[in-house]
């Protein structure tokens, strides 16, 4: 009886090895799907990165090269700041020899008021005297 198996035991063998069959395939079909699916994602995280580093870098460029506008700007800035600088020390030089040449003309002035005082009061010094 060892060697004689009932056709009820051997269809019973054949749909299990079957049934595991079939599991090991699904298995190995969900397997291969899930790989897919990894490197399909791995793919597009990839892409997504690639797009992220882009953009900042578009937006890292764009800040870089303002930047170097605003420091040449600056330094043109700097450069009519100093010749300003100079041409208002000219300007404050000018008027500072203008006064004082102002206040040598008002001395010259006095001066020559008060000379012209002491040459009448001598003249009429002179004048006395030659009339007594």
């Amino acid at each position: 009886m060892e060697g004689t198996r009932k056709p009820e035991t051997e269809d019973l063998e054949a749909s299990l090895l079957r049934i595991v069959h079939e599991h090991q395939q699904e298995s190995l079909q969900i397997r291969e799907q899930a790989e897919r699916a990894k490197k399909d994602a791995m793919k597009n995280a990839v892409v997504v990165a690639e797009l992220l580093v882009d953009a900042v870098n578009g937006s890292v460029e764009g800040l870089f090269l303002n930047e170097k506008r605003i420091e040449f700007e600056i330094r043109a800035l700097v450069s009519t700041i100093l010749r300003y600088k100079k041409q208002t020390d000219a300007w404050l030089a000018a008027s500072h020899a203008l006064n004082s040449v102002l206040k040598e003309i008002g001395d010259f002035e006095n001066w020559m008021k008060i000379m012209d005082y002491d040459c009448k009061s001598i003249n009429a010094a002179i004048r006395n005297i030659h009339r007594s």
